[in-house]
């Protein structure tokens, strides 16, 4: 029942998200500002590219780690804007994962608490790759995600890229 519910949800949600480059974040039909939502992530890239008006929380953790952060940021009442599995690369295969979520508190919701924690359930079940990452395998997984997050809150991801903050190259953590 959880599992049909939470896909439920998942496209319930994937409905009300709307954005393009430019557009912003929409939920449910209600145009988010950059100013009310915060990006959890782990990628080092996001945190170098995405402008600084946007609030970015980048911590230098792994995937679950970030998954169990926003679970704790949803179970306190922040709305989940982004699903934790977007995107077609399996959580065992890349190291990066952003989410977008409320930057305030708005009050908990029990289908959205069933999703993270359904992702982490997911999560868990895939068995850890057995393999050493390359420098250009990291860059590569990091701009997947970078680019995932700037569709989804309406970031024109190359022009982010054209004005880094630095021009070091995001690698491993």
């Amino acid at each position: 029942m959880l599992r049909v519910r939470s896909v439920f949800c998942f496209l319930q949600m994937r409905t009300e998200l709307r954005g393009g480059p430019g557009q912003g974040l929409t939920v449910g039909g209600t145009m988010e500002s950059k100013r009310t939502f915060l990006i959890v992530t782990n990628n080092p890239l996001v945190a170098e590219c995405v402008p600084a008006d946007y609030a970015v929380n980048f911590e230098n953790i792994t995937y679950r780690e970030i998954l169990v952060k926003v679970r704790d940021l949803v179970y306190a009442g922040h709305r989940l804007y982004t699903h934790p599995l977007s995107g077609s690369v399996k959580p065992n295969e890349t190291p990066y994962k952003s989410v977008v979520v409320s930057r305030l508190p708005k009050g908990m919701e029990p289908e959205e608490a069933a999703i993270i924690s359904s992702s982490i359930e997911t999560f868990d079940k895939f068995t850890p790759r057995k393999r050493e990452l390359t420098q250009q395998m990291f860059k590569d997984f990091q701009l997947i995600d970078y680019t995932l997050l700037c569709g989804a809150v309406g970031l024109d991801a190359a022009a982010g890229l054209s004005n880094r903050k630095s021009h070091s190259k995001s690698v491993q953590p």
